[in-house]
């Protein structure tokens, strides 16, 4: 064969072999769009940054034929609504606290943490090799919700206060913005808790509609502006020792999606969980030393607070599973895996953190 005619039989070839490929590999990856409601404000460049770097990794992993669009608190339904919003087919999916919703079912508690419960790691350990997560992907399918958890804030502060706590007399009549199962304890302790959105705090705070109110730490704390209408900062929130924020999937469009797109997610989830924690343990600390030196004044609550309230976790806890199946199917789980994690890290992460805290105290 003559030798420029091979060269350009094969560069024909060549070109339709590539003609053909790409619109192949196009057809095998079919185009989907969500929208995904957020339980926070676009302010909240953590919470609501999760929903923004999820939906960019998806885009990217799929030639942007996976697309999802997000939308903040208020913009499609209020920031407690997302968990309805999902179930019911409004939008596809959602970025939320499980813990909102304790009003429908007290079980939900234990997607996002439980007061003097898992810290971070400790909880991410329990949903992914304890056993959690089958629980609470099983509990969720009644409301026709896919769960993956998507994100976590690490332990949290006890939120900011106009009057000193320096006694469990001082919660009396206190009305305290405060989510989930924390609020049911400190009810018993005479707290009026009040359940409401992050992006509607400051101006219930300022107008003196609540006491107190609690969010997540000092990097949200410090974009809401709690700093400027309440003085006193506590520590720690022991209602949060973490909080797992879960991405809620409509369970027909999770089931309707390719294995490949499913796998999508679950990476990308995965990924938002790891940088949420690295990105709140590197902003937290520069976020306090501001609010301090801004005149916020920190402040741990008082033993008998902390001792009080621990005993009506533990009192309320034996409630619920006795009168609550679904409580009691988690709790039968999650409670021996507490008591195993508690002895683990007495014995080597507590003495090693406790050591070198005092270390860098004196340097």
């Amino acid at each position: 064969m003559d030798r420029r005619k091979f060269i350009k039989a094969s560069g024909l070839a060549t070109g339709a072999v590539a003609a053909v490929a790409t619109p192949a590999i196009a057809q095998s990856l079919p185009k989907v769009t969500w929208r995904l409601t957020s339980s926070y404000p676009k302010s909240l460049d953590t919470l609501y940054g999760l929903s923004t770097h999820l939906a960019k990794r998806v885009a990217e992993a799929t030639d942007n034929q996976f697309q999802i669009q997000t939308f903040a608190a208020g913009e499609i339904v209020p920031a407690l609504q997302a968990l309805d919003a999902v179930q019911n087919g409004t939008v596809e999916c959602s970025h939320t606290l499980s813990s909102f919703y304790i009003g429908k079912d007290p079980a939900f508690a234990f997607d996002t943490s439980m007061p003097f419960g898992l810290n971070t790691r400790q909880q991410n350990a329990w949903l992914h090799q304890g056993g959690g997560l089958e629980l609470v992907r099983d509990f969720m399918k009644s409301y026709n919700v896919h769960v993956i958890p998507s994100g976590n804030t690490g332990a949290q502060m006890g939120g900011w206060f106009r009057k000193e706590i320096k006694s469990v007399a001082d919660l009396r009549g206190l009305k305290f913005r405060i989510a989930g199962l924390g609020g049911t304890i400190l009810a018993r302790l005479g707290v009026v808790p009040q359940q409401i959105g992050g992006g509607d705090i400051y101006p219930a705070l300022e107008r003196g509609t609540i006491d107190a109110a609690e969010f997540s730490g000092p990097h949200d704390d410090e974009k809401l502006g709690f700093q400027k209408v309440a003085k006193y900062y506590y520590y720690p929130g022991w209602w949060e020792g973490c909080a797992n924020v879960s991405f809620f999937i409509n369970m027909e469009k999770w089931n309707g999606l390719p294995a490949a797109y499913k796998a999508v997610l679950e990476a990308a989830c995965a990924e938002t969980l790891l940088l949420s924690i690295a990105k709140y343990d590197n902003q937290n600390p520069d976020a306090l030393f501001r609010l301090v030196a801004n005149g916020a004044e920190l402040r741990g609550f008082p033993q008998d607070v902390m001792q009080a309230a621990f005993k009506e976790a533990q009192a309320l806890y034996g409630e619920l599973a006795a009168s609550n199946p679904n409580f009691k199917k988690f709790y039968d789980s999650w409670l021996p895996y507490w008591k195993k994690e508690q002895v683990w890290f007495r014995v080597a992460e507590l003495p090693f953190d406790a050591f070198v805290s005092q270390q860098a105290q004196s340097r």
